[in-house]
């Protein structure tokens, strides 16, 4: 077999590759096979017909269809010997086939483009480092304590240790009724911290039957425009019942904690590990995806159509899979393609940014490497050595691996920036106050000036 790769431009490639006949019999006498199953002729048996007859009736079609067939394995065995890394479906542009002669055939593919990097490496990224509350570990042991409580009726309410079963009632500001929005019978627990202050505090030394009143006012943001409602309920108390927390026994500390703990101190420490360990993973996250979006903003570019939409079907495909595996709706294609649209356009960008970087930093992936990796993960999961390092090169791992030590250069050559994430929400909100009494000034300031512009006239 003859093959060669004709570079069009910097974005496409072409395969162009000539096979003898005699380097393809074995495949047309299986399609010779494969057809004679489903051919009948008069005087024969369906998968009967004798091969010469066979061939002399119908072996040009047979022929001609299983030289497709055949083009596309061989262009994808050639992509496999010589490493060619197609981005996108291939196009097959002219496919020639003459009996007892030979194959001669081209495929289009879209190559990565050769980008020109800069500004990847000696960036300075804000990485959040986040701090585990007391009061949120008291709060967690409390919720798991809690899951286990007990409850008991009662008349009236004499702290925030209850859950009230009561009917709201959204009122105008002059206390009058709003049509459609009564709820009934909505169970409310006093102590949640998540809950209202004003509930708990206005349902305090209310008794069954009795009602209390609390407000609340939504703040949120539409675009540029800050959005301010009010809420007025009037409640009416249906059922109190006192919440009773167990006692922290040994026992039941070990069932809450899956055997983790046996004492209320030994409970608490493995829920700060765990907050510990959750908030670093976290903030290694967040550092990760802030210092490849910035790197993806420095070098941004316009990635191949046919690339985003091969990425977008396989966010799609995930994404369906996933749904099914967790027994929920498999979401419309449209709407994921329209929520996955821009994920898959960063994606693009960023696994061709990657490549780049690996080719202009000389990061490979060996078979030492495979090997050595194979190694740890041998013995942990009871595959022999030589069999995961197959698996591992059929599978690609190894450009998950290359993916896996770029990052890791990246993380070594950039520079990390530690901030607290409380204060960074505080100058954010001031900064946004500020712009905001800014904006209104302005219009103020503007009719100031034109009036003592009109004062001079």
């Amino acid at each position: 077999m003859e093959s060669k790769v004709n570079v069009l431009s910097n974005t496409e490639h072409e395969l162009e590759a000539k096979l003898e006949y005699s380097e393809i019999k074995e495949e047309i006498d299986e399609a010779y096979k494969k057809e004679r199953k489903s051919i009948s002729v008069p005087g024969f048996r369906k998968g009967k017909v004798p091969l010469p007859m066979l061939k002399k009736l119908y072996g040009e079609a047979i022929e001609y269809k299983a030289s497709e067939d055949i083009a596309n394995k061989k262009f994808w065995d050639i992509v496999k010997e010589q490493n060619l890394k197609p981005l996108s479906m291939p196009s097959m542009t002219s496919l020639n086939f003459e009996m007892d002669k030979g194959l001669d055939f081209k495929v289009k593919y879209e190559v990565r483009p050769n980008l020109d990097l800069k500004n990847y490496t000696g960036l300075e990224i804000e990485k959040p480092i986040f701090k585990v509350k007391e009061d949120d570990i008291e709060n967690e042991v409390n919720s798991m304590l809690k899951s286990k409580a007990t409850f008991e009726l009662a008349e009236q309410v004499t702290d925030n240790n209850y859950r009230i079963t009561c009917d709201l009632q959204r009122v105008d500001d002059d206390g009058k009724d709003m049509e459609g929005s009564k709820s009934k019978n909505l169970v409310i627990d006093l102590s949640d911290p998540k809950v209202n202050e004003n509930i708990a505090k206005n349902a305090q030394k209310k008794k069954n039957g009795e009602e209390f009143e609390f407000s609340f006012v939504d703040e949120h943001m539409h675009g540029d425009h800050k959005h301010v409602e009010k809420y007025n309920y009037v409640a009416v108390i249906n059922k109190i019942e006192k919440i009773v927390i167990p006692e922290a026994t040994e026992e039941l500390v070990e069932q809450i904690s899956g055997k983790k703990a046996k004492t209320l101190a030994e409970l608490k420490a493995f829920t700060k590990k765990n907050y510990e360990d959750y908030y670093k993973d976290q903030s290694e996250r967040i550092f990760d995806n802030s210092l490849l979006d910035q790197i993806v903003k420095n070098n941004d570019f316009e990635p191949s159509k046919n690339y985003v939409e091969t990425i977008l079907n396989r966010l799609i495909e995930t994404e369906k899979q996933n749904a099914k595996q967790y027994k929920q709706p498999v979401p419309n294609d449209n709407i994921l393609r329209t929520n996955l649209a821009a994920k898959a356009e960063w994606n693009a960008k960023w696994q061709i940014i990657l490549e780049n970087i690996a080719e202009k930093e000389n990061i490979t992936v060996s078979d030492a490497d495979l090997e050595e990796l194979a190694k740890e993960e041998a013995e942990k999961i009871g595959i022999p050595l030589d069999k995961l390092v197959k698996y591992y090169k059929d599978s690609n791992r190894g450009e998950s691996l290359v993916e896996e030590k770029v990052l890791k250069f990246l993380k070594e050559n950039n520079t990390v920036k530690e901030i607290d994430p409380d204060e960074k929400v505080k100058e954010e909100k001031a900064k946004a106050e500020k712009a905001e009494k800014s904006k209104k000034e302005k219009p103020a300031k503007a009719k100031e000036t034109k009036k003592k512009d009109e004062d001079k006239k």
